[in-house]
């Protein structure tokens, strides 16, 4: 394979196809990455931000950032793996959406996080995405310059949004919204759907502005690239929901939002896998991406839940670090086919040691 700018050869695409259609493969598409679970600190444009403490639009210098993504994207010339390497507005290191619908974003040592609004009832389901805001007009100029300075070298994707779910808990409190749902159900219902749409909403917004790349769309956070249309969807506040209350007010909604992209994935951590049943009722959910979470539980642990999802005909990507033992572990487990390992390594040592592994 002739080299590429940022190793991103378009005869990559061939291996994300097999991943997607679950075809019969002799080993996994496998990806490296240096970058850590906070990218905050991957960004020298976060130095200017100083010890301030909330972030504003003003304060993003969109042209240090993608000097940053550039810098960043470069590891795909280093190493030799099957991904495509793209970018998004400040990847991880700003909360959009909830900026969007009018938090004060908290800058914290590795992360920057909506802090709650605590919304009445009224003030909760008034709340729309307004093209005015000066984090929406932020997010799709940050969207618009990376896609300029690309030039098709590298895809440009949505940044990874909070879901509906996590909204709810930032506009009307965490410990409110979990009450909400006892207290309020009809309300909560209507909250949750409109934030649903709203959610749609600014995913389909950005895909009206971006090229596709290889004729296909991509999630810069996974390096997943999709023949269609793609959302990342997210729910990370229902670890704290049963199963019932899942199924009543989180499943119509995150049904719709699947329903909409055909390319439709859903990021997951260990915590949410007491829900993974009524997840897998979903049908329109194409696409499962699980962390393996450093404090997590053992990756024996995760295994049977990795295995239920291939089991239900499944796309499989797993993100995380992984020592040489849990890599065996995996393969010895796990069938290759539609199986996505997003490795997270300290260095090319780490690399080396896991790509026989792997089967590269």
């Amino acid at each position: 394979m002739s080299i590429s700018a940022f190793g991103n050869h378009p005869a990559k695409v061939g291996r994300y196809r097999a991943f997607w259609n679950l075809d019969d493969v002799r080993r996994p598409l496998v990806g490296f990455s240096f970058i850590g679970w906070f990218p905050l600190g991957e960004f020298s444009a976060c130095k200017s931000w100083g010890s301030a403490e909330f972030l504003t639009p003003e304060m993003i210098d969109i042209g240090a950032f993608v000097e940053d993504h550039l810098r960043m994207l470069r590891e795909g010339e280093t190493l030799d793996d099957d991904v495509i390497r793209g970018a998004c507005p400040a990847q991880v290191a700003v909360p959009w959406l909830p900026g969007m619908l009018g938090c004060k974003l908290r800058i914290l040592p590795q992360n920057v996080l909506g802090d709650e609004r605590r919304l009445s009832w009224d003030e909760a389901l008034a709340v729309r995405l307004d093209a005015g805001n000066p984090w929406y007009r932020k997010y799709l100029e940050f969207a618009d310059a990376l896609a300029a300075v690309s030039g098709g070298r590298f895809p440009v994707s949505h940044s990874p949004e909070i879901g509906p779910t996590d909204l709810h808990a930032v506009l009307r409190g965490h410990s409110e919204s979990i009450l909400d749902l006892a207290d309020e159900p009809e309300k909560s219902a209507e909250l949750l759907f409109r934030l649903g749409e709203i959610f749609r909403e600014i995913t389909k917004e950005i895909w009206r502005r971006l090229p596709l790349y290889c004729g296909g769309y991509f999630d810069a956070q996974y390096s997943l690239w999709a023949p269609g249309p793609i959302i990342r969807m997210q729910e990370d506040a229902t670890a704290v929901y049963s199963p019932a209350l899942y199924r009543r007010f989180v499943q119509p909604v995150d049904r719709m939002l699947a329903a909409h992209f055909p390319s439709s994935f859903i990021h997951l951590h260990s915590t949410s896998m007491f829900l993974l049943d009524a997840i897998l009722e979903i049908e329109e959910i194409q696409c499962y991406e699980v962390n393996n979470d450093a404090a997590g539980p053992p990756l024996a642990e995760m295994v049977p839940y990795f295995q239920q999802i291939q089991r239900a005909g499944k796309p499989l990507l797993i993100r995380g670090a992984f020592a040489p033992d849990e890599m065996r572990l995996l393969m010895d487990s796990l069938e290759p086919r539609g199986l996505f390992l997003n490795i997270m390594v300290n260095g090319m040592s780490e690399v080396e040691a896991l790509r026989p592994l792997v089967g590269m």
